[in-house]
């Protein structure tokens, strides 16, 4: 008798698995630009509001979409971390990758793509750490390189290099469909200090009066911060946002018995800085699942606080 081959189901994931493995680390962000940029004129006519479409000329490689009246924006960074060449086989941090030898690195310079291995060790002139790469060739000066995608999914994670922020971008997409007032922001640069929400804000807030924001990233498992028990809401990290405006948050979430958990840091940032530090008085808030082994190749995420993001978004989306 023949044995039957079990047909293997798609993932509900496919569009984070896409997404996890382009090549976009911050200041060339365009690749991801591009795609979002055409899954939205591909799908944008199935969703409940099509949307308004600011990009291009004065947005760099940002986008927004403006949907019906807004009052509130959504932003999630396209960014990732990673490298960049220096000289010969010399790397240089893009933001704050985790570093350890052996981590497969892949990058693309005119004589094309290829992949490389990341090896650390110790600076005896500076008492830092000297970051180089190993591969069958030297990649060009200034070659941006990133952490070779590795999907990986089971029945209650997925995990890969990028999940940061991804999944952000990925909840930001999935309350699109959905979203009848309001606006979501992808932006530029947040992995290496940030820039492009400070003229991105003033646009929303001259163009469409919006004040408020929320911060659809992705935070750290850490002993009060546990998988599978909700997003976290975020009450403060390097900064604190106005605990009125948090407050209200939590308050929509247990009105209609929303799971989440509350979250206090005292590092860490997002774009919500650049909200906090703006001249219009923005309202912010960090909501986001929480992942294991931040900032490596290995980025873990449980499914029911990506699911439990996504619902939280659509209800706050309509009661802000």
């Amino acid at each position: 008798m023949k044995k039957i081959q079990k047909k293997e189901s798609k993932s509900t994931y496919e569009l984070l698995k896409t997404m996890c493995a382009i090549h976009a680390p911050s200041g060339n962000e365009s690749a991801m630009t591009n795609f979002i940029l055409e899954y939205v004129k591909t799908n944008a006519g199935s969703w409940k509001q099509k949307p308004k479409v600011f990009a291009g000329e004065g947005f760099q490689d940002n986008i927004v979409l403006v949907f019906g009246k807004p009052r509130t924006a959504v932003f999630a960074h396209l960014d990732s971390i990673g490298f960049t060449v220096r000289y010969g086989k010399q790397l240089v941090k893009i933001g704050g990758p985790v570093l350890k030898n052996g981590f497969l690195l892949s990058g693309s310079d005119s004589k094309g793509s290829q992949t490389a291995e990341l090896q650390v060790a110790e600076n005896k002139e500076t008492g830092g750490l000297k970051l180089t790469y190993k591969a069958p060739r030297d990649f060009e000066t200034g070659t941006d390189l990133v952490f070779k995608a590795s999907w990986r999914e089971d029945e209650d994670y997925v995990q890969c290099s990028y999940m940061d922020n991804r999944l952000g971008v990925y909840a930001a997409l999935k309350l699109a469909e959905t979203l009848k007032n309001g606006a979501v922001v992808f932006s530029t640069w947040e992995e290496h200090g940030g820039g492009s929400v400070a003229y991105l804000q003033k646009f929303l807030f001259e163009k469409y009066k919006i004040s408020q924001g929320l911060i659809s990233d992705i935070s750290w498992i850490s002993d009060g911060v546990h998988p599978g028990k909700g997003p976290v809401i975020s009450l403060r990290d390097s900064l604190i946002p106005r605990r009125s405006y948090v407050n209200k948050i939590v308050a929509v979430a247990q009105k209609f018995g929303c799971a989440f958990q509350l979250e206090v840091e005292g590092s860490g940032g997002s774009d919500g800085k650049e909200l906090q530090m703006a001249a219009a008085p923005w309202d912010w808030c960090f909501i986001g699942a929480a992942e294991q082994q931040v900032h490596s190749p290995d980025e873990k995420v449980h499914k029911k606080d990506i699911e439990g993001m996504i619902s939280l978004y659509k209800l706050l989306m309509k009661e802000l």
